[in-house]
């Protein structure tokens, strides 16, 4: 243990724990993160102009005024020892090359899907998978939309029987932590990524 003047030793760090909230456009990241985050998210959105027509897909959320063009960054105390660093990806497929820069050094990531737009979220199902980062699916639950289920979604996204589907509303708290909860499970219960070499 390091000290700091040979008597004294030196409180030792938490250990930061980063994961990636990722998904299609206006599924709900910058909403999740903000929803846990104990201290004020920092967001990078900006207003949708109509440069995005035509650009941007933008069917199913035409209501959406702001996108994000970098990232969202919140944090999570979990104790003494731990911290969480949580960054949602931007969704629209132009800003798609922050992805790699992102999730250097994640431990895992949470894909947000909307049912009423599931394809919206392949990509993010695919790049996680070809760079064996772990993770959940995870159904944000909009009003209106039908609710599927699991092996229905599993089939469709054609994800491996080991990711866990779980389903929750990005704007309450407890329902999106419990998602981070199923999240460390699954990272703690699967010490190989999925589609890596043993």
């Amino acid at each position: 243990m390091p000290y700091n003047d040979g008597s004294e030793p030196l409180p030792s760090l938490p250990t930061a724990l980063k994961l990636l909230i990722a998904g299609g456009f206006g599924v709900g990241k910058t909403t999740f993160v903000g929803a846990v985050s104990e201290i004020e998210p920092l967001r990078t959105e900006e207003l949708i102009t109509s440069a995005s027509i035509g650009t941007d897909n933008l069917a199913g959320v035409e209501s959406k005024a702001t996108t994000t063009v970098a990232l969202d960054f919140g944090r999570i105390t979990v104790d003494q020892d731990h911290i969480l660093y949580l960054f949602g990806t931007p969704g629209q497929e132009r800003f798609w090359f922050m992805w790699d820069e992102l999730s250097a050094g994640a431990l895992g990531a949470v894909v947000l899907a909307d049912t009423r737009r599931l394809q919206d979220c392949f990509a993010a199902v695919d790049f996680f998978e070809s760079r064996g980062i772990r993770f959940v699916v995870a159904v944000n639950e909009f009003e209106g939309a039908y609710r599927y289920q699991a092996p229905d979604l599993r089939a469709a996204l054609d994800l491996d029987p080991a990711v866990p589907i779980v389903t929750c509303d990005a704007r309450d708290a407890r329902s999106a932590t419990g998602v981070l909860i199923r999240l460390v499970r699954h990272l703690l219960s699967s010490p190989t990524p999925v589609g890596s070499p043993a």
